[in-house]
């Protein structure tokens, strides 16, 4: 029992529950201290972001040694793949699905937040993608030229980082997440939306599964290994990511859930986890094509022609690999494409954003575990083309 209590999965439904519970009693002075706490944790995990991009993917890439070029152009070809045909699924669900359905949306009546008491604000050392890159170009660089000096000191820092993540990151999590869900409890959304909520996200949640499972059949069949073995310990960062709705807040979880997995090469997880948190995001890809079709049936009468969807969705796999990985990152990075192409106005484009932020977070949720699907997929390409295992890996 009391290594149940002790468990990260029990602190975060812990935190989840009493988040809701506290939000439907608390008044604006207490609510004060929550958005308050909520917006200090929250800056103080997305700081450590970056340190955690540079200390995993670097070290990762250079242990990949004359492979990591081609290591690097397999895994976004997997996330661009995955994202797209994610979109093409939920495409088909929407032509099948909306012009049966009577859905009427109702995003008024919520209750407003009390503004951050102090805002200390933690700028991180860079943005997520400076990191990516530096890590990326780095870690190449030094593979390519051997350089001995700089490998160790990528080694030695990934140890730091690790220390950062297991001593302040993860104990912060379940807290982070209890202020979340009582802001979202206070405001109203999981009571007042609900009924609009279960309309059209149990929809997309069903979506959801159906990718994950082909993700991993597949991954499983490639590389001749059980897929279980890998999804069986991502609860906790599923969890997380409900909780934080942001792919990268959840980074340092999902490093934890895919290094329990016996299956997955530990040189894959310190290289494939941090990048896929950050360029692949197939269920906000999924979730978003099927929002728009919905929003555009109700707003304008008809559903976007097969034509104009199928341009949507190539070219919102390619947005979504550079759309940052927090809250509403997708919808946000691919707003051209919605009012460019889609033709939605302003009013669309606000309904698109209010109906998308309520179920953010199950789609972050499925980008995270996800990730696990296609570093298995690296996995076994490594083991297929012989790349060698590295000693010096991440130690769960």
């Amino acid at each position: 029992m009391k290594k149940i209590v002790a468990s990260l999965p029990f602190r975060l439904l812990l935190g989840v529950v009493i988040g809701i519970v506290a939000g439907q009693f608390f008044n604006t002075a207490l609510m004060n201290i929550v958005v308050t706490v909520k917006f200090v944790l929250g800056e103080l995990i997305n700081f450590c972001v970056p340190l955690i991009i540079i200390g995993f993917i670097a070290p990762s890439i250079t242990r990949l040694g004359k492979n990591a070029s081609r290591m690097l152009g397999v895994a976004v070809f997997c996330a661009y793949m995955s994202s797209i045909l994610a979109a093409f699924l939920s495409m088909a669900a929407g032509y099948g699905l909306i012009p049966h359905l009577s859905i009427v949306s109702e995003t008024e009546g919520l209750k407003e937040l009390p503004e951050v008491v102090f805002q200390l604000e933690i700028p991180q050392i860079m943005s997520v993608m400076s990191a990516l890159m530096l890590s990326v170009l780095v870690g190449l660089a030094a593979a390519w030229t051997k350089a001995e000096l700089v490998t160790g000191l990528l080694e030695e820092l990934q140890r730091i980082v690790l220390e950062i993540v297991t001593r302040v990151v993860i104990p912060i999590l379940p807290v982070f997440i209890g202020f979340t869900f009582c802001a979202l409890s206070y405001e109203g959304t999981i009571t007042k939306q609900l009924p609009v909520f279960l309309k059209i996200v149990l929809i997309v949640i069903v979506g959801h599964f159906i990718w994950l499972a082909v993700l991993y059949i597949t991954a499983g069949i490639y590389s001749r290994s059980n897929p279980m073995d890998v999804i069986r310990n991502y609860g906790p960062a599923y969890i997380t990511a409900v909780g934080t709705m942001s792919s990268a807040a959840t980074l340092a979880v999902a490093l934890r859930c895919a290094g329990k997995s016996k299956t997955l090469r530990e040189d894959m997880v310190d290289f494939g986890i941090p990048l896929f948190a950050n360029i692949h995001l197939c269920g906000s890809v999924l979730t978003e094509v099927f929002f728009v079709m919905t929003v555009s049936q109700i707003l304008y009468g008809s559903i976007p022609s097969v034509v104009t969807m199928i341009l949507f969705c190539l070219l919102l796999g390619v947005f979504a690999i550079g759309a940052p990985g927090v809250p509403g990152g997708t919808v946000m990075a691919s707003l051209g494409l919605i009012t460019g192409i889609l033709g939605f106005d302003s009013t669309g484009t606000a309904l698109m954003l209010t109906v998308f932020a309520l179920q953010d977070s199950f789609g972050t949720a499925c980008n995270i575990t996800g990730d696990g699907a296609l570093t298995l997929i690296l996995t076994g390409y490594a083991e297929r083309h012989n790349i060698k295992n590295q000693e010096d890996s991440f130690c769960n």
